[in-house]
């Protein structure tokens, strides 16, 4: 494996870095937070231009053909930045399904609006008892001649509000050996019979509360044409969980170097507490805590850009992030002492990032279970 980034993902990190701080400062993340839509078109439409939004498709369908090597540089430097998720929900989770599962019909007439910026999306997942259990999803969809009629409650939605499309997961009639089995559609967010609620978060993300009431999907919006396999589909969402952590990284990357920098500047009993001992070592944790996920997390990356089985890495790396990104976090607040609470300061943003992202598609509990499985046990 080589550890070192190439020439041309260099650049791209160099880029992305550059636009991500003039066109994304943290005043601009703190007043999308605090609106309730929470959207800059005009960043959308720039990050388009940059060929983002089809980086990791083919150029088929109007991508780029990036591996997940480059997507993981981007999403670093967007987790550095504290990005909104709008890019994560439609290429990460949203356009990835499509890419994956769909028929060549589908992936034709879907991913090229959405490899060229005018196409936003997401993905209804959760309810509320299934957690990422996919064997107990409930949302029903039942069909009634050329169509399907879906019945439903997804929580957590991620920024249904602005999109076009979603990609619903519903309950299939487990014709696969005993695998629960799974229906997944393209759902236009405008359908009659879908009603949505904003949620509080703890880090001000745009997640919803998604009704489904016999909404109509044609047929030919099912995707893949036939059901899925629960496995398979939770083999796609490990890689979602892959690139979160590549947005932890970033994260983490940010708090670090804030830290170290406020360290050096500020001085207590006329010496810079970096100079002591006690945040000397925090410092030094941190950097462990970050390099430790950075390698976990491209290591799986690497894995997975190679077309080498890595279900246990892409597990490992979600577990170790989720729980590095929360104590780098902790440990940049008490470097900044009081500072590091108060609203006005960028430390907090982060913190209450570390602690979503840790939550989102599998915490460290349910990522333990499948190393343990992929172990044998």
């Amino acid at each position: 494996m080589e550890l070192s980034l190439n020439e041309e993902q260099e650049i791209m990190k160099r880029n992305a870095q550059n636009f991500l701080k003039k066109e994304c400062p943290t005043s601009l993340v703190r007043e999308l937070a605090e609106d309730d839509e929470g959207f800059s078109p005009d960043l959308w439409r720039k990050m388009a231009d940059l060929g983002w939004m089809g980086l990791i498709l083919p150029f088929d369908y109007g991508g780029s053909e990036g591996d997940f090597l480059h997507l993981a540089v981007l999403l670093e430097e967007m987790g550095r930045a504290c990005a909104p998720s709008w890019y994560f929900s439609t290429v990460v989770l949203g356009a990835q399904i499509i890419l994956e599962i769909g028929t060549e019909e589908q992936k034709n007439r879907l991913l090229p609006p959405i490899a060229s910026g005018e196409s936003i999306g997401t993905l209804a997942l959760l309810e509320p008892q299934s957690k990422y259990n996919l064997a107990k999803t409930d949302t029903a969809s039942n069909k009634n001649g050329d169509d399907f009629f879906i019945d439903g409650v997804k929580l957590f939605v991620p920024d249904v509000h602005i999109a076009d499309w979603m990609v619903c997961v519903t309950r299939g009639q487990g014709k696969n050996g005993g695998d629960p089995g799974l229906n997944l559609f393209f759902v236009e967010t405008k359908s009659p019979g879908i009603s949505t609620t904003l949620l509080k978060t703890i880090s001000d993300d745009k997640l919803f509360e998604v009704k489904l009431d016999e909404v109509k999907v044609p047929a030919e919006n099912r995707l893949g044409n036939e059901e899925q396999e629960a496995a398979q589909v939770q083999k796609i969402l490990q890689r979602a969980a892959l690139a979160k952590c590549a947005e932890m990284v970033g994260g983490a990357q940010m708090v670090l170097d804030m830290s170290v920098d406020y360290a050096k500047q500020r001085v207590q009993f006329k010496r810079p507490i970096g100079s002591f001992q006690a945040i000397q070592h925090h410092c030094a944790n941190m950097l462990i805590d970050l390099d430790c996920s950075r390698y976990i997390t491209y290591y799986a990356a690497w894995l997975l850009s190679e077309g080498i089985p890595c279900e246990k890495e892409m597990a490992m790396a979600k577990a170790f992030t989720s729980e590095a990104y929360i104590d780098v976090a902790r440990l940049g607040q008490q470097v900044h002492g009081g500072t590091g609470l108060m609203e006005e300061h960028d430390m907090q943003m982060y913190f209450r990032n570390a602690k979503a992202s840790a939550l989102a598609l599998g915490n460290a509990t349910f990522q333990r279970e499948i190393v343990a499985r992929e172990m044998g046990l």
